[in-house]
């Protein structure tokens, strides 16, 4: 797995929504491969801008945040932690999805927090972070320049990330920020109407990886079997 840089651990959806997903996105990284875009009116701006930011990433939402391969662990060992803790842990069920702004970006997010998802994504990130190599002082700095909360700082410091444990929010992330986020949000309600309308299921999570030119793949999904 030299190819890639980091790794992480995406709840990557299927069906429908991942199709609309992708395309909204312009990114299948499922399949490793860039998709054409729907043609969308009224967004304000092109969906090229829009998206420029998350489009590397795929439509995901992230349980364990990318992160380098610490020294003395390997991809192999990595993948049969995965597959312990899928295997142990049950499946979730988001009873409804909503787009939502989120401060100047746009996003799927639950309709409300879910506690079941919540403790899965932090279990994960305790079981997984022996594989997570040392955040470097860049890595500090990049997340240390949108402004911590003191207790965001001590996560940031201890797990490498910020938003984990108790500051989780689950959400798939559609834009960068924009100034038309509530324009956009009108969009993309309609886009993804007919999925908004059931629940989602969680049945699986996949490992990730980053390529060196900064571009997501799914490389294996593992099923949770709790």
């Amino acid at each position: 797995m030299a190819s890639f840089k980091r790794f992480a651990l995406f709840f990557v959806p299927d069906g429908s929504v991942y199709t609309r997903g992708a395309g909204w996105l312009g990114w299948d990284s499922d399949a490793g491969r860039t998709v054409a875009n729907p043609s969308l009116p009224d967004l304000g701006e092109s969906i090229d801008a829009l998206t420029r930011r998350p489009r590397k990433y795929g439509f995901h939402g992230t349980v364990k945040p990318p992160f380098a391969l610490s020294p003395g662990t390997d991809y192999a060992a990595l993948t049969d932690a995965v597959a312990a803790f899928c295997a142990s842990r049950p499946p979730v069920t988001l009873p409804a999805m909503v787009v939502r702004r989120m401060g100047r970006f746009v996003a799927l997010t639950p309709l409300k927090r879910s506690e079941a998802l919540a403790n899965l994504a932090s279990s994960a990130v305790k079981s997984l972070d022996r594989f997570r190599a040392p955040t470097t002082e860049d890595e500090l700095a990049k997340r240390r320049k949108h402004g911590l909360s003191a207790r965001q700082e001590q996560m940031l410091q201890h797990w490498g990330y910020p938003y984990v444990m108790e500051e989780f929010r689950f959400h798939m992330t559609m834009t960068g920020p924009t100034d038309h986020a509530d324009q956009v949000c009108d969009v993309l309600r309609q886009y993804f109407a007919p999925d908004l309308a059931r629940p989602l299921d969680i049945t699986a999570l996949c490992l990730v990886g980053e390529d060196e030119a900064g571009w997501f793949h799914v490389l294996q999904r593992f099923k949770l079997q709790g």
